[in-house]
């Protein structure tokens, strides 16, 4: 019978197999300082008009109440870094995550597919997968996974690998061995925070998500952009990459191998023009099962309009 050091040797195998970057694990447990960091950066209102961010704070603090016996948490980066760009120079910029298909389901079906081994392969196995779609702190249970540091953009960061990649976790009731946390690398470096032109990086590893360019053309679900941002938007029409292409550990990121994630047909090589005079219909028929539909055709319209309007 496997121990719990070989159950961990054996899913991050697993993982690998499954062409993840990289897999960790984490004792289920509360999060004690991120529950602090959590509070604050909510009191401050720094998560704008996304309510979400409030609700369910308990379980978003403590895995074990998402799923009832958990003791581990099996943390799983996917790569979706890329060196394809745009062709036109002077059209609205796309944040490379959104490039190919809707992640969600991409890292959830591989997910899924784990979870399913385990089962086989370990006997009885509660438990529950989550991508970016419930209340789980996925960075900070990176960072206690071992999988990297929180970089002063908030984001988890990865010596090997970067930041240019998506988090999936697995909550379960399997005893594993868990990971010790990584070391923080950033030093004195403030690149993200000198780049960033919304002034939305924080001391403190954090980011005033009401500031933030990503949150402004994706969450905010207002007619309009606040005007304080007009000159700042440095052509991003849907969500930004703009701390992470500064970041020096992302000079280590190589382009990623699944094939859902990979640009979708026409996408980079869309004109200003295409983008100025993009009507619905075009818009169902180029982005249809993409990322872009969490701002339906309106809000994507709102964005392309803003950035050509004076």
């Amino acid at each position: 019978m496997e121990n719990p050091a070989q159950y961990s040797q054996l899913i991050k195998q697993k993982a690998r197999e499954l062409d993840f970057l990289d897999c960790g694990i984490a004792r289920a447990e509360t999060l004690e300082n991120d529950k602090e960091r959590l509070k604050a950066w909510l009191e401050n209102g720094f998560h704008g008009e996304m309510g979400y961010m409030e609700n369910h704070f308990e379980k978003r603090v403590d895995p074990r109440k998402l799923v009832d016996g958990a003791r581990t948490l099996i943390i799983v980066l996917q790569n979706y870094h890329t060196d394809a760009i745009q062709s036109d120079p002077q059209a609205p910029l796309v944040s490379k995550y959104a490039y190919g298909k809707d992640y969600h389901k991409i890292v959830r079906k591989k997910l899924k597919t784990m979870l399913s081994w385990m089962q086989t392969e370990f006997g009885e196995v509660s438990g529950r997968v989550f991508v970016d779609s419930a209340p789980v702190m996925e960075r900070a249970w990176g960072r206690l996974a071992g999988l990297g540091w929180i970089g002063k953009h908030s984001l988890l960061l990865n010596r090997k690998y970067g930041s240019f990649f998506f988090i999936g976790v697995i909550v379960s009731d399997l005893d594993l061995s868990p990971d010790k946390p990584m070391n923080e690398y950033c030093g004195d470096c403030t690149r993200c925070i000198d780049a960033c032109p919304t002034n939305a990086i924080l001391p403190g590893r954090s980011v005033d998500g009401s500031r933030c360019i990503s949150y402004l053309t994706i969450e905010l679900k207002k007619d309009s952009i606040p005007e304080e941002f007009r000159q700042q938007m440095e052509n991003r029409v849907f969500g930004c990459d703009i701390c992470q292409d500064v970041c020096p550990w992302n000079k280590n990121s190589h382009t990623h191998s699944e094939t859902g994630l990979k640009p979708r047909p026409g996408l980079l090589e869309m004109t200003r023009e295409d983008w100025i005079n993009l009507d619905e219909q075009s818009f169902n028929r180029i982005f249809e099962g993409s990322a872009f539909k969490r701002t339906k055709y309106s809000g994507l319209r709102r964005n392309i309009d803003f950035l050509n309007s004076k």
